[in-house]
């Protein structure tokens, strides 16, 4: 038995990849520390997996995003940018690495967009009908020249070009024929290398595969397994068809076996029908099957004599060689539970973090090998690994769960539908046209977050924490005013995470104090862990939104994280469906917007931008999940009808799921809608949206500042789909990363792009 991990977080332990990136864009740190540091990550990263698997993947390091790193292998940017960065003058890394972020986050920065139904956010290769493929760095040959020990890693040639934009369905054939080529020539590289296996990514095989590209897909893996040893990897899912899957000729196949049918964790049924496929579809002696079996998505152990049975089975159905790994990558985990001291004991011993998945995969391999192959420290580590104290009474809240029985088909709606409600808001609020606004956040200073965590260690008292935060509120709510916003907020310095402020507030969640992974680029969150029922002692929010309001006239949203991204930016527990999970947090959110009414606030804010990135793979099973999650949001959102109820999504295939969005019944949706180029416009033309809409009309993953001409031709083409009268101007996402120099001109522009929107159609255009 072997085992095989991959995916470990490449953060570090202490978050080094975030400070060493950061700190070379602040000019803190040299290019040559940079490198330096991000290679002794690496070198610590591949000593992890060396101590605990047999095999690995090297290569997975990058300076930003890994789908940049093959757009720019595969010549994907122009030959002015190419010399900048000086790829194709070495098999070297970029020389030029700020030509290289201005890809990832400047001026020139591709669009960024969710990784599968994950909250990993990648960056999208351009890609055009007329592009010319062609290897100008060969990134995985690097790597292996460095790490003898480990298996290069590519992402596979379909999900680079199925995640890639710029291209049509027709175009598609032609490009997958040209790309082939430049990936078999990468994988005889790697062989020539001394490579036994190349690790090739391809989790958009378990994906609606159109019947038309398996042939295809078939063909191209003859070529490319004829250069290199392949081991295909899966995950997030088990593929649609099993034949057509293992009938490629490939040396070994990954499979996720946790993930399979949208399940959670590894289950009978995933494996019956695993066993089911290697009947219809033998594998030969010669090839591996490499099973997913300890979750890379969440933290609850794995029960490792339960899964130790099923992989027996696995073996007893192939002649094929099993190997043991992660199901899905393990950079959705935090590194390390070693420095968790804060975690209540009884919920601590039942968790897993990256590195205890590695210890699961040797103890697992200690079990199908047997007593003779174990050390004794592995014979005492398996004994005490599932040794825990029973679930706490605690965990569970009658009340509760007596409410969520109670839930009838009227509490999953508004009581007025939405053309009455607007007549009520508009006379209620009184905005221009073109009203302006923000998403929440602004900028959190280096001493907004010192204060911040000076309160959370102690260091100084409440009243002193708070007059500090409604000196920040004060604020930014005469700076908004200054402006000419329309909407004000409150600029959430209080909240260090859109989520993780929710989960403090609230009952069956706990909170991790080092559990950090990466959402994009060099930014990280901490996902709580719900275990336990979830309720809401008190409010959360009105304090701080209440003040913000008594300061000013204009209308102060209330802000608030819904329940769907709740669910999916925390790790969620698995003995209850998802859905009920969803709906409890859905209550407690009602209830806060009961008690900002209650004060107030006409303008409530609920943020969604998770609503897209949980639904499954496989669109065959969306109606069953976006039923339970568009429940969940209108379970929140149940306001009166005076009450203007927003939300706000990012970042997500807007095309894709319109109809669910419109389901959702809100008032006022923002979204994202610079760096996709106004694609996200062209399917609300599409599908005809009823609703008033805010498209972001610039991107604040960027410093730049928009000019007012670039704000103001966005939503001159809004309006040709959307009525003006329904449509807002705002950014495409939260202040809180950037800085007070860049937000203050650009919300200056955005309100002068406003007001020349104002007189060109409010007098009957």
């Amino acid at each position: 038995m072997k085992t095989y991990a991959y995916g470990y977080p490449r953060l570090g332990a202490h978050r080094e990849y975030k400070r060493l990136i950061e700190g070379f864009w602040k000019q803190e740190v040299t290019e040559l520390q940079l490198r330096e540091g991000l290679d002794r990550l690496e070198r610590e990263r591949l000593r992890t997996y060396h101590q605990a698997v047999d095999l690995y993947p090297v290569g997975e390091m990058t300076f930003y995003d890994a789908m940049l790193d093959h757009g720019l292998m595969f010549g994907l940017v122009s030959d002015a940018v190419s010399d900048g960065l000086r790829v194709g003058r070495s098999w070297d890394a970029p020389v030029n690495l700020s030509a290289y972020y201005r890809l990832a986050r400047g001026a020139d920065a591709w669009e960024m967009t969710k990784w599968f139904n994950t909250n990993y956010h990648y960056l999208v290769p351009p890609v055009s009908p007329q592009v010319q493929f062609r290897l100008v760095w060969a990134k995985p040959l690097l790597a292996r020249q460095q790490y003898q020990m480990g298996v290069p890693y590519v992402i596979g040639p379909y999900t680079f070009l199925t995640l890639s934009k710029g291209y049509s369905a027709a175009n598609w054939p032609g490009l997958w024929t040209q790309l082939i080529p430049v990936y078999a020539e990468l994988l005889l590289r790697c062989r020539q290398a001394g490579a036994g296996f190349v690790h090739v990514d391809e989790p958009a095989l378990v994906g609606d595969v159109p019947p038309d590209h398996w042939p295809l897909i078939h063909q191209a893996y003859q070529q490319l397994a004829s250069q290199a040893p392949i081991l295909l990897m899966t995950y997030y899912d088990t593929p649609a068809d099993w034949s057509l899957f293992f009938q490629l000729p490939v040396r070994g196949f990954g499979v996720d076996l946790v993930h399979g049918r949208g399940s959670v964790a590894l289950h009978e049924q995933t494996v019956e029908e695993l066993v089911a496929a290697l009947q219809r579809q033998p594998l030969r002696a010669e090839q591996v099957l490499i099973v997913g079996v300890v979750n890379g998505r969440n933290v609850w152990k794995t029960e490792l004599s339960v899964v130790a049975n099923y992989v027996r089975q696995i073996q007893r159905a192939t002649p094929a060689e099993v190997w043991i790994s992660n199901a899905g990558p393990l950079s959705h985990l935090p590194v390390s539970l070693a420095s968790e001291d804060k975690i209540p004991p009884a919920l601590r011993q039942r968790l897993a973090f990256a590195q205890e998945r590695l210890t699961e995969l040797r103890l697992l391999r200690r079990l199908l090998d047997g007593a003779a192959a174990a050390t004794a420290d592995e014979d005492t580590l398996l004994r005490q690994w599932n040794d825990y104290t029973p679930e706490l009474g605690s965990w569970r809240n009658p009340s509760v769960r007596q409410r969520l029985a109670a839930l009838r088909d009227k509490d999953f709606s508004r009581d007025v539908p939405y053309e009455s409600r607007d007549v009520l808001q508009r006379q209620r609020l009184r905005l221009p046209w073109f009203p302006t606004t923000t998403i929440g956040s602004f900028p959190q200073t280096e001493e907004v977050r010192r204060m911040r965590n000076a309160f959370k260690n102690g260091r100084i008292s409440s009243d002193e924490y708070h007059r500090f935060i409604d000196g920040q509120i004060r604020h930014v709510v005469q700076v908004q005013e200054q402006l000419g916003l329309d909407v004000l907020v409150h600029g959430e310095f209080e909240r260090s995470d859109m989520v993780e402020f929710f989960a403090e507030k609230l009952e069956g969640i706990a909170l991790t104090q080092h559990g950090w992974i990466l959402s994009y680029g060099t930014r990280v969150y901490r996902p709580p862990i719900i275990y336990g029922d979830v309720a809401r002692p008190q409010p959360m929010t009105v304090r701080e939104i209440t003040f913000a309001q008594s300061l000013t006239q204009r209308p102060m949203k209330g802000m608030l994280t819904g329940p769907v991204t709740i669910l999916a930016w925390s790790f969620a527990r698995q003995d209850l469906p998802w859905r009920e999970v969803a709906w409890q947090l859905g209550l407690a959110l009602q209830d806060e917007v009961r008690d900002l009414e209650a004060a107030g606030i006409s303008v409530i804010q609920i943020d969604e931008p998770a609503f897209r990135e949980l639904a499954p793979i496989q669109r065959a099973r969306w109606p069953a999940y976006f039923d339970w999650a568009v429940k969940a949001f209108r379970l929140a959102s149940r306001a009166k009808p005076e009450t203007q109820i927003h939300t706000h999504m990012c970042y997500s295939e807007f095309n894709e799921i319109l109809p669910y969005i419109e389901q959702l019944d809100a008032d006022v949706i923002t979204i994202e809608a610079t760096r996709s180029k106004g694609e996200v416009i062209q399917a609300f033309e599409r599908h005809g949206y009823p609703r008033q809409i805010g498209p972001g009309v610039y991107d604040v993953h960027s410093p730049a500042v928009p000019p007012v001409e670039s704000i103001v031709a966005i939503i001159r083409r809004v309006v040709q789909v959307i009525p003006a009268q329904r449509v807002w101007v705002n950014p495409d996402c939260g202040l809180k990363t950037r800085r007070w120099e860049e937000v203050l001109p650009a919300l200056r522009n955005l309100v002068l792009a406003a007001q020349q929107l104002r007189r060109e159609f409010q007098n009957g255009h």
